[in-house]
């Protein structure tokens, strides 16, 4: 199914988001190829069901999505061929001001990092920022999910992800 993802990305200051969160899914998730303007990633959720999904950006903050379902099995074999390492984090639902918010907490090689996403109708779509949200990270290499699995394993101190 083809959609447009426009979405802005930042940290997470505290914990104080916890408050109002819901539906937690354990995610995996890796890439079988990427280039600057596009990838093709598999996701395995709370391992149990699967998604395909090949984005290709159009600007900065757009990108065009072709998802699937697939079944668990080709998706477990499909993350023992990524493109680097596989990407493991805790996908919550949370609700500020009439608006969602998916907040990822990381664990694995980025365990300590959280990021917060909002999904938006368009690029000059306005919503209120939640207090626990810290810097934004909006096309910030370092916070993409495909640069972060295709990086080398370091530990987020060194990668700097905290902060």
């Amino acid at each position: 199914m083809k959609a447009t993802e426009i979405e802005r990305k930042f940290l997470v200051r505290d914990d104080s988001w916890r408050n109002s969160a819901s539906c937690p899914h354990f995610l995996q998730q890796a890439y079988l190829h990427g280039r600057d303007q596009g990838s093709v990633r598999v996701r395995l959720v709370d391992g149990c069901s699967a998604r395909l999904t090949i984005k290709f950006r159009t600007t900065p903050l757009t990108k065009e999505e072709y998802e699937y379902e697939i079944p668990v099995e080709e998706a477990r074999g499909l993350l023992l061929r990524a493109t680097g390492h596989i990407l493991e984090k805790t996908r919550y639902k949370v609700a500020f001001d009439g608006r969602n918010w998916d907040v990822d907490v990381f664990a694995g090689a980025y365990e300590g990092l959280t990021l917060a996403e909002i999904e938006m109708a368009s690029e000059e779509e306005a919503f209120s920022l939640p207090p626990w949200l810290g810097r934004e990270v909006t096309g910030s290499k370092r916070y993409s999910n495909r640069s972060m699995a295709t990086a080398p394993r370091l530990s987020p101190a060194a990668q700097g992800v905290a902060g």
